[in-house]
């Protein structure tokens, strides 16, 4: 009787045929169908238009831009992340709570106000351009200005993938280390690293994600200069603006193409790491 209970309590959701359908149906409507729309487009141009989008020199300039800056953010929040995410699980101290509130503040802003805040504080004459610019250090209407927009908008990807690993991770394993006389820099790469890895690739992945597409924030704070600040995703906006459907969506296709194949290898890296680990 118990048994048939609880064989009942895991099946609150309809059947799995049904559940598939319903999932399936949804990721078609919102994923699978626009992502398809982007092909079926992109087929209204020859092999050689196609090509002649894609190779352009602002074009290649454009990817460049976009993916180097994002690459670069979400490294650095893979650092800080972390740092952020150990000081809120370890340690307790007055403004935890409002601190712990605040990392999730990127999630919640407009992007675009987020653009004009940055620009207005790393600007020339802002708060920061203003110290930064003695030095010879000019941040806004730059790529470094585009990669502070995208740690901004990235780093609550990383905090809070690797916030419940911190916190669920077992302190036992650790204080053993220590006890057998392991220093704490040794205990944390040989202990408490391997553990993190597989979430800090996971944030790293949803930080990087997320880069490769943002607009509002970045167009704002990065000039928008042809060859030197222009992100692929303002090229986009500036073709559809255009009317060049086919144009805007050849280049949507070859970002969506490099971003699967990165993604896809770094969820490999993740698949490898998880293996090892369970073998181990």
């Amino acid at each position: 009787m118990k048994g048939s209970k609880a064989k009942k309590s895991k099946n609150v959701l309809p059947g799995f045929g049904l559940s598939m359908g319903f999932t399936i149906a949804y990721l078609s409507l919102i994923v699978l169908i626009p992502l398809a729309g982007v092909f079926v487009k992109t087929t209204g141009l020859s092999w050689n238009e196609f090509w002649a989008v894609i190779t352009n020199p602002r074009v290649i300039a454009s990817y460049r831009i976009s993916f180097t800056t994002s690459v670069l953010a979400a490294l650095t929040n893979l650092v800080f992340g972390l740092l952020v995410a150990w000081v809120l699980v370890r340690y307790r101290f007055p403004g935890k709570k409002i601190i712990d509130s605040l990392v999730d503040l990127p999630f919640a802003l407009p992007t675009a106000v987020a653009g004009i805040a940055l620009t207005a504080i790393y600007a020339p004459n802002g708060w920061v351009g203003s110290l930064l610019e003695p030095l010879g250090l000019k941040v806004a209407y730059t790529q470094l200005g585009i990669t502070i927009a995208l740690i901004f908008i990235g780093i609550p990807f990383v905090v809070r993938t690797v916030q419940p690993v911190l916190q669920d991770f077992e302190k036992d394993t650790e204080e053993a280390a220590v006890m057998l006389g392991a220093y704490r820099w040794r205990t944390f790469w040989k202990v408490i690293f391997p553990e993190l890895l597989p979430a800090l690739l996971t944030g790293f992945t949803l930080a990087f994600a997320r880069g490769i597409g943002e607009y509002g924030s970045v167009v704002f704070i990065s000039g928008n200069m042809p060859m030197k600040t222009e992100i692929a995703p303002l090229l986009i906006m500036t073709k559809l603006e255009q009317f060049d459907y086919k144009g805007a969506t050849a280049i949507a296709l070859v970002m969506l193409i490099i971003s699967f194949l990165l993604l896809l290898l770094i969820n490999f890296m993740q698949w490898r790491i998880s293996r090892r680990t369970i073998a181990e």
